[in-house]
């Protein structure tokens, strides 16, 4: 059955009967295709066709008000939230290349992640955070975060059940960081929300160890104890008179959602800061993707799919945008497969789109075997190749993703 439907109802899943218009208004060489991603969708969106012919026999039809939401239809407003995410992406600062930040983000993983470690001791027995010293661990990270934010954020994204809290700590300072210069924050508070990502968690030091590192799900009893762990937080950094407002908006209220079901305050809307929602979008993700002692990340593109289904209760819509583009559609770390059959592993943002990032690829899912690993920029004109999914590495038995990310498979 062919309906004519307007550009925006237009979906991943469709099937494109015809433009309205005349061919030349148009710029596809055919108008008879499925709609098979979000670049696809873009494409469409930005060629400034008002209106279309889709066949529902051939591809998905437009939902009706009273049709209950399926995996399709979520799937399909997750792509069109993420192509608005990458219609307004401003173009990326000049950086230097992964590989030649990675090995200095190691060493400024390690130390800090060893400072985070002495500031918890600290505060545990009693002692008050050093603001000064708090602040040369943010303008490291920062400093690394400026040259190429992808070496950090996906080092800190390893961790093990020991060290999650720490590492936790940095990974959200990296991630406050390259939020703020998404969202054009000045230096100066740039500083202060790395500061805020440093010390968000800070009341966790104050959780019973039992609770805290507990192997598994959390009773309801002890989930009310790690409810108390911003209030706690933000009396510490009271008390220690050392930090500003941001941090202390932050860290009380890091966990607030914008329908109004969050801690501790129940805020809701413009009721949350500007901050606080930028601090729940970067604790959420590193949170998600991370191994935990009861239960392993999620890839990061499926994290951020995950994160654009919830995004409408709980996260801020500008804040959220700002964050797909400041960490990609498909970000650094994650295992795609490509139109070719290969598998690889995104290591750079492109400058040019979201969905052309630079990928390693190193496997070949035809053959199910490794292949010699090279290096892929989707976005350049050359490319013939393209992402056509995001891919979970357990099933394909692939145990050391990372290594090839980081350089230490070649």
């Amino acid at each position: 059955m062919l309906k004519k439907i307007a550009i925006a109802d237009l979906c991943v899943g469709m099937y494109i009967h015809e433009f309205c218009g005349g061919w030349m208004d148009h710029p596809f060489w055919r108008s008879k295709f499925a709609v098979k991603d979000a670049q696809d969708l873009l494409k469409v969106r930005e060629s400034g066709i008002a209106e279309l012919w889709i066949d529902t026999e051939k591809g998905a039809d437009v939902a009706s008000d009273a049709r209950v939401a399926t995996e399709t239809t979520v799937a399909s407003e997750v792509d069109q939230m993420l192509a608005a995410a990458q219609a307004v992406m401003a173009p990326l600062a000049q950086r230097v290349e992964f590989e030649q930040e990675v090995q200095r983000a190691a060493k400024i993983c390690n130390k800090t992640k060893g400072a985070v470690v002495s500031m918890f001791q600290e505060v545990r027995m009693g002692k008050a955070i050093s603001a000064e010293a708090a602040g040369e661990l943010v303008d490291e990270i920062s400093s690394s975060v400026m040259r190429n934010p992808g070496a950090l954020i996906s080092l800190a994204r390893i961790k093990t059940a020991d060290d999650y809290t720490y590492m936790h700590s940095v990974a959200v300072c990296a991630l406050m960081v390259s939020l703020a210069g998404q969202l054009g924050q000045d230096a100066k508070t740039t500083r202060e929300l790395g500061l805020a990502g440093l010390l968000h968690d800070l009341g966790k030091a104050m959780m019973p160890p039992d609770v805290l590192n507990k192997p598994g799900k959390l009773t309801d009893d002890e989930f009310a104890i790690m409810r108390t762990h911003p209030v706690e937080g933000h009396r510490l950094l009271v008390e220690g008179n050392a930090v500003g407002p941001i941090p202390l908006d932050v860290c009380l209220h890091h966990h607030e959602k914008v329908d109004g079901t969050g801690y501790p305050d129940r805020l809701n809307g413009d009721q949350i800061s500007l901050y606080a929602k930028m601090g729940a979008v970067c604790d959420v993700y590193d949170a998600i993707t991370s191994n935990r002692p009861y239960k392993a990340g999620w890839e990061p593109a499926e994290s951020i799919r995950k994160m654009t289904e919830w995004s409408k209760g709980h996260f801020d819509d500008r804040v959220f945008q700002a964050f797909v583009r400041s960490i990609g559609i498909y970000p650094v770390g994650s295992l795609v497969r490509l139109e070719s059959g290969r598998l690889g592993v995104i290591v750079e943002q492109s400058q040019k789109s979201l969905l052309q990032p630079v990928v390693k690829v190193f496997f070949s899912s035809r053959a199910q075997t490794y292949i010699k690993p090279e290096l892929i920029d989707l976005s350049k004109p050359g490319a013939m190749d393209r992402i056509t999914s995001h891919e979970d590495p357990a099933q394909w038995g692939l145990q050391h993703v990372n290594l090839f990310l980081h350089g230490e498979l070649r």
